[in-house]
């Protein structure tokens, strides 16, 4: 059963009430107000909010219920106006034979309007209805189950049934007369409230409108809350450099605080408030103000009041951070375009959110993200030009159909770009006829902006948007898409050196295989999440000797033959690294010992026959398993080093297989 606030319900009563709200109640007109009050009723729309009313006028009702006869047991029900119970005496059970017909019963008095007495096996139903003042509507049933009562009885049955309908008409009425004043007074007060908050606001607007310099601006803001809300603590938090003494006054850290409240305020330009409960059970508000003026947002005020806050003050507070936010731009005296505003504070902050990633994937999918945002275009794809195929590679798709897809660099509006370097702007793909694309195509766009990403000079990739209405783009999303290009193209830049970077160094430049800190990781990765796995240690046999012999040069020639060896042979899930001068690592995710030895074996067999000069190698194998008491890095390392150690001392050119006694 839905349940209906106090409040709603008084305010349901009082808008469908035809008569004037009295001003005041006073002890003198007692009796006309008593009299003004028995004039209200309910009509049927009030119907689906009078559940908690009606449970509340029940148990003042319930008490002073009639009784019965010694020789009669009674028990009181209560139904709504749909014919629904809402509440029973517990010694009431009603069968479920019985249910349906007292449903049927119910609905007969709520549309006869009439007291029935329905006999059943253990005595009888009466059902009463309760009606309006006025229009005698029907909004509730009470009904009483009699037991061993005769036919003959019900008429004096129904004489109790109805005098106690009556009784419970006059505590529903009593309660509800009580209930409407006591909102009345409520809303006299708040209409008190009101019409201070307006002469406050008056105040504001009025000494904030006569200041003309920034400092007295913020000054005349603090003071003034301060009068609000004596108790709020408040700080304002300012979007640009403005040097102030006042502690008050502090920087919004757009980078460090993107999920604060004060920050998305300040990018949404809406207030934004949120109540809240402190340890010990008290409440309070937290409120972010913008300081908007016609041209931006400067700042956000931040308040802590020390209760919940009302709509009232909602709007009170952000009509001050409307006025403060006029005021302080009028001091300051910007007088640029609404748009040159609005496009350099995308691009401050694209190049922000840009530059707080250096991972390429990242890069990608911010920029298209934003771009579908800044330009309200339905598609975006960003391509990359593949050095290696010489195509177009798409790297950041919403439309997924083309994601990854590679495109030649000749091929549609990337290939335009490409020969051109210039971008494009188009009112309607079906109209233009001379590119086919297949993004536009199967997006079944119409409208298209593009542009190249260049880095280094040269055109690396594109950009496209595009919309399926015609004419969607104008001619300033086309230039600031030229703008936004660039540094796109510099953000890809700098993810794809520092990439480059990351793996030089994990690389050794020597051998080109993993560096001994990379394989080391990746061991500990895969020790956490597979089953099991082997590790192979190759060692070049008398390396000095071949230094000594024929130089460092060759030396480091006979490295690179034994890596590339290596590469050839393994898997490409298998890691291979230097592990130090002439010994190479390798590991084998998920791989047992036996594997791992055929491996080795053909590592060894291969560097025998295809190096030049000659030189063979020494291999050592462990293995490691989830039932291992002991599983690490330095433990896997420990024997496939002893079993090295072991090939060295039999001879060289050979292959063992470490023993670890966990195993």
């Amino acid at each position: 059963m839905a349940e209906q606030s106090r409040s709603d319900v008084t305010m349901t009563f009082r808008a469908n009430s035809d008569l004037p709200l009295p001003l005041r109640i006073e002890e003198e007109d007692q009796a006309e107000q008593k009299n003004w009050l028995e004039q209200l009723d309910i009509n049927d729309f009030d119907f689906p909010y009078l559940d908690s009313l009606l449970l509340a006028s029940y148990s003042d009702w319930l008490p002073q219920q009639p009784s019965f006869p010694d020789s009669h047991q009674a028990g009181w029900f209560l139904a709504n106006y749909l014919g629904e119970i809402i509440i029973s005496q517990p010694l009431i059970q009603i069968d479920i034979s019985d249910q349906h017909m007292i449903s049927n019963n119910l609905r007969e008095v709520l549309e006869q309007k009439v007291t029935l007495s329905v006999k059943d096996q253990k005595g009888a139903y009466v059902l009463s209805p309760v009606k309006t003042r006025h229009n005698h509507e029907v909004f509730a049933v009470l009904g009483c189950h009699i037991n061993d009562v005769n036919e003959s009885q019900f008429p004096f049955a129904e004489m109790i049934v109805n005098t106690a309908a009556q009784h419970l008409l006059a505590c529903f009425y009593k309660r509800f007369e009580a209930l409407f004043v006591e909102d009345l007074l409520n809303a006299q007060n708040q209409a008190k409230r009101e019409e201070q908050r307006r002469a406050m606001l008056f105040q504001v607007i009025q000494r904030l409108s006569d200041k003309i310099d920034v400092d007295s601006v913020l000054k005349e803001v603090f003071e003034r809350i301060a009068g609000m809300y004596p108790d709020a603590k408040v700080e304002l938090l300012m979007s640009q450099d403005h040097p102030s003494r006042d502690p008050r006054i502090r920087t919004l850290q757009l980078q460090e605080e993107q999920d604060s409240m004060c920050v998305r305020a300040f990018m949404d330009g809406v207030m934004l408030w949120e109540d809240k409960q402190k340890d010990n059970g008290s409440s309070y508000a937290e409120i972010a103000v913008p300081l908007i003026g016609k041209q931006g947002a400067y700042g956000v005020l931040h308040l802590f009041l020390s209760d919940e806050i009302e709509e009232a003050d909602r709007q009170l507070i952000g009509i001050l951070g409307d006025t403060a936010g006029t005021a302080f731009e009028n001091a300051k005296l910007y007088e640029q375009s609404n748009l040159l505003i609005s496009e350099l504070r995308l691009i401050n902050e694209l190049v922000k959110r840009l530059n707080q990633s250096l991972r390429l994937k990242e890069v990608f999918k911010f920029a298209t993200e934003e771009l579908l945002s800044i330009f309200k275009a339905e598609y975006c794809c960003i391509s990359q030009l593949d050095k290696e195929s010489d195509c177009f590679e798409i790297m950041s798709s919403n439309f997924p159909r083309i994601f990854k897809e590679f495109f030649p660099k000749d091929y549609g509006f990337n290939g335009l770009v490409y020969s051109t370097r210039e971008p494009i702007i188009l009112s309607d793909y079906q109209a233009y006829g001379k590119i086919s694309s297949k993004f536009m195509e199967e997006t079944k766009s119409r409208s298209l902006i593009a542009a190249p990403i260049i880095v280094r000079g040269e055109v690396n990739g594109a950009i496209m948007l595009a919309h399926r209405e015609e004419r969607f783009f104008s001619y300033d999303n086309y230039k600031l898409l030229q703008i936004l290009s660039q540094h796109i193209g510099l953000a890809i830049a700098n993810a794809s050196l520092h990439a480059e970077v990351r793996r030089m160094a994990n690389r050794d430049m020597l051998t080109e295989l993993y560096a001994r800190h990379y394989l080391d990781e990746s061991v500990q990765k895969h020790q956490r999440k597979d089953d099991g796995g082997s590790l192979i240690i190759v060692d070049i046999d008398q390396f000095k000797g071949i230094n000594d012999t024929y130089g460092h040069q060759i030396g480091d020639k006979i490295l690179r033959e034994v890596s590339s060896i290596v590469r050839s042979t393994i898997r490409k899930t298998d890691i291979a690294a230097r592990w130090g001068g002439e010994e190479l690592a390798i590991y084998l995710p998920g791989a047992d010992v036996e594997s791992g030895y055929q491996i080795a074996e053909t590592v060894r067999l291969r560097v025998a026959s295809e190096t030049d000069p000659k030189v063979t190698v020494s291999c050592g194998i462990a293995e490691w398993t989830r039932d291992s008491e002991k599983i690490s890095v330095e433990s896997l390392f420990y024997y496939a080093d002893m079993a090295l150690y072991k090939a060295k001392n039999n001879g060289r050119n050979q292959t063992h297989i470490g023993l670890n006694p966990e195993l």
